[in-house]
């Protein structure tokens, strides 16, 4: 007789192969069919793509923009994160609240915010008497447009970040150095912006390729300004064609996904050269004292959130309140009927409602599950189980770094054809979202519950172990309430992320699948801007309220497990 299989051998084998199959196979297939040619692997396919001149500008553009983007997006980021962690202004909770924010919000509807905040017929304009004349470019419409709202997207990442580090740093260096007598600004340069190196790469490089990925900003921005990158060209030219053109655009896809995986691999090589070892524990961060300053420098950070909140958000509601767009917010233009329509009259609203609030809710339950008993094995002391399992969370990572563009494509070929043996056909239904969303977002789920689980004293394992529980009880009594609040954290951060998203769902929506996304900005493409307005209001609206009930979990997760509570 064979000898059977531990339950907990068998069910990382079998997360192993899940994670195979939704993260590493479908890349392999996109790799496979645009490194092919004539039943060959060969780099003939990629050198005639990059020969191409739409290609060669849209890569160019790609990378220009993304590069600005993350230059801007850094800069801004740890000015803010020095700031706010390093000084004694007042309500930091609150500020570091607001300043994460446009990172919850989806970059499609960022940008209509702003279209509609900068434009001619911008009602908030209008109304203090400052809008462009009508008929006149508008602003955004150009490559510094699109450069200025990635970089306000993607700053929170930078301070996300940058912030983080800096709670880690040991109190004693500071001291230390004041003690000598030196300076903010000179601890600033010789000692805090050294030590922040690797983070500050860090926080360049996830800037770079989230601007790299990004469809929403670049296709509502890039196309009005005849400013294609890559991710609009994958898009326009699948929705152009079809089917019958997915050699090309994987192609072009896995140009896309090479940049971005070179740009990962470049970090990583410059954070090992760069890292320095610490001694000592981290305590509570600085708080230098701006003595007189304290209110200019409050003044200017209020006034910043203002200008990249309000702005755009009252232009949002005015837009969404209005009978046409383009008419002055007033008494005789105000109007409930565009909520109305969105949320009652509009079948492919109310759809596009169910659908995303189905696949978003499922994909982070599946993800909240995988990460519990993937967060065992990757803090197991027996080191094969954890090699197996850091095995699935590579693929995860990969599968998260990459364009959420790529993996569409990616998705496509692996599912355009009936799955073997089952018969069954994925592409075109829900269901072959649902199974994106849990590839693209497992590594952000994934996150917080292996930080629970490294934070479990060990001897909890042989306590159980000795007491004789198998695995199915120890994670049912043990682990699994202990990670559960973490796991939930994570599962709301990834149903806050896939209830808005449009990039990795833009290929593969269909008649009768659509997301909120997708519907958002179908609208704003076929020129129904009052309906996008009143749909993406409903969404911010959504968003802020999910993110103020992930508060209620602050005290039951672990430091740093909901990034804007310490």
């Amino acid at each position: 007789m064979r000898p059977k299989l531990a339950p907990e051998n068998t069910t990382l084998l079998l997360l192993v192969v899940g994670a195979t199959a939704v993260c590493g196979l479908p890349l392999l297939l996109l790799f496979k069919t645009g490194l092919t040619s004539e039943g060959s692997v060969a780099v003939g396919p990629l050198l005639e793509a990059i020969q191409s001149r739409s290609v060669q500008r849209a890569l160019w553009h790609s990378i220009e923009s993304s590069l600005w983007s993350a230059l801007g997006a850094s800069i801004l980021g740890t000015c803010l994160a020095l700031i706010i962690g390093l000084t004694d202004i007042r309500a930091k909770g609150l500020l570091v609240f607001l300043i994460l924010l446009p990172m919850m919000i989806p970059p499609h509807v960022t940008a209509i915010a702003w279209i509609q905040a900068l434009g001619p017929a911008s009602p908030v304009l209008q109304w203090l008497g400052l809008a462009p004349e009508i008929g006149s470019t508008h602003p955004l419409y150009s490559r510094e447009g699109l450069v200025f709202l990635l970089t306000l997207q993607h700053s929170p990442l930078v301070f996300l970040l940058v912030r983080a580090a800096l709670r880690t740093f040991p109190r004693e260096l500071s001291d230390a150095a004041r003690i000598s007598g030196a300076g903010a600004a000179l601890m600033l340069r010789r000692i805090t912006l050294p030590l922040l190196g690797p983070s500050l790469l860090a926080g360049f490089a996830l800037a770079f390729v989230a601007a790299l990925g990004n469809f929403g900003i670049n296709a509502l921005i890039g196309i009005p300004a005849r400013y294609t990158t890559l991710p609009v060209l994958v898009w326009r030219r699948l929705a152009s064609f079809g089917p019958d053109i997915l050699p090309n655009v994987a192609v072009i896809s896995v140009i896309l996904a090479f940049v971005a995986l070179f740009a990962i691999l470049l970090q990583s090589l410059l954070q090992r050269r760069m890292r320095a070892s610490l001694i000592g524990l981290p305590q509570d961060p600085l708080a230098i004292s701006l003595g007189s300053r304290r209110i200019l420098v409050e003044s200017i950070l209020w006034l910043f959130v203002a200008g990249v909140l309000l702005l755009p958000a009252a232009s949002l509601l005015a837009t969404s309140l209005v009978k046409t767009y383009g008419l002055p917010l007033s008494l005789e233009t105000l109007t409930l009927d565009n909520f109305t329509e969105v949320l009652w009259r509009q079948t492919v609203t109310l759809r596009a409602f169910a659908n995303s609030t189905l696949i978003a809710g499922l994909s982070a339950f599946v993800i909240a599950a995988m990460s519990l008993l993937l967060g065992y094995f990757l803090a197991h002391k027996n080191s094969g189980n954890r090699r197996l399992a850091g095995l699935a969370l590579t693929q995860s990572e990969i599968a998260f770094a990459v364009p959420g563009l790529v993996m569409s494509i990616a998705f496509i070929l692996a599912f355009i054809r009936p799955i073997p043996v089952l018969g069954i056909s994925l592409y075109g239904t829900i269901w072959i979202i649902l199974i994106a969303y849990v590839s693209v977002f497992l590594a952000v789920g994934l996150k917080p519950v292996m930080a629970a689980f490294l934070q479990m004293d060990a001897s909890l394992e042989d306590a159980a172990r000795v007491s004789g529980a198998g695995f199915f009880r120890r994670m049912r009594k043990i682990f699994a309430p202990l990670a559960a609040p973490s796991a939930a954290s994570g599962a709301i951060l990834v149903f806050l992320t896939a209830y808005n998203e449009v990039t990795v769902s833009a290929l593969l929506w269909s008649t009768g699948n659509e997301t909120i996304g997708t519907t958002i900005f179908n609208y704003e493409d076929g020129g129904y801007t009052t309906l996008a307005a009143a749909m993406s209001a409903v969404v911010v609206g959504a968003t802020i309220f999910i993110m103020l009930a992930m508060n209620v979990l602050a005290r039951r997760v672990p430091n740093g497990t909901i990034p804007w509570k310490d």
